[in-house]
């Protein structure tokens, strides 16, 4: 069995018999023991009590994190003329049309979000299998298929954060870093764990919201107390 280090040693004694804690203590603990050379992400994990191979259990939305994820979010923007010039002007990384489809069927992907006027998905459709397993796919239902690209590229640079239901029926999401305010931090975690909540599908049957657990990107986890987790 490998030896754990003392870092990882003093983090597992920090978090044993820790469980289900208030937002605001699995904070301060997770701010506590993350101490990587780098600033790491403050991490949410979300068990849902649904089969999202059920078309009526899918669980996806999207949410403004009210403090940022302070990552920088690269995106790219499929759009032809004006709106290209719009996407740019608001901030867009990438602007293209088939010439960033040839780009992305080559292996290159070093976007974070990726959006699309809808005169172009017959274009991105041709990406499905690439975009799609890495949840970069453009969809109207989060606002990344529109034709207004300038708030689109905005709202992804400025902290907002899509989310989509795993197979194994978990949602997945970095809520922030480790240097964040404890009280900016909390305000996030209550936005996305709210929005989730919100986004409960007609075809869920019994527990929705099973468990919540916040981490750092090098540190354990801890589960937080789930009838208390949102802002309401």
């Amino acid at each position: 069995m490998a030896k754990l280090g003392k870092r990882t040693r003093a983090a597992r004694e920090a978090f044993a018999g820790k469980e289900n804690l208030s937002v605001e203590d699995a904070v301060a603990l997770v701010k506590a023991n993350a101490s990587a050379k780098f600033d790491e992400t403050v991490e949410l994990a979300v068990n849902l009590g649904v089969d999202p191979r059920h078309a009526d259990q899918m669980v996806r939305g999207v949410v403004g994190l009210p403090n940022g994820t302070g990552k920088d979010v690269r995106v790219a923007v499929f759009a032809r003329g004006p709106k290209a010039e719009e996407a740019q002007a608001a901030g867009a990384d990438i602007v293209g049309a088939e010439d960033l489809m040839e780009t992305i069927q080559g292996g290159t992907i070093n976007f974070d979000r990726c959006i699309a006027t809808p005169d172009m998905m017959p274009i991105v459709g041709r990406l499905g299998k690439i975009l799609g397993p890495r949840n970069l796919m453009p969809n109207p239902k989060v606002g990344t298929v529109t034709m207004d690209v300038a708030d689109a590229v905005k709202a992804a640079k400025g902290g907002e954060v899509q989310f989509k239901v795993e197979k194994a029926g978990v949602v997945h999401a970095g809520v922030g870093k480790a240097s964040f305010d404890e009280a900016k931090l909390v305000e996030n975690i209550r936005a996305f764990i709210d929005a989730v909540s919100k986004a409960k599908p007609a075809g869920a049957k019994g527990t929705y919201m099973k468990k919540v657990s916040v981490s750092s990107t090098m540190g354990p986890g801890v589960s937080i107390d789930v009838t208390n987790a949102t802002g309401n």
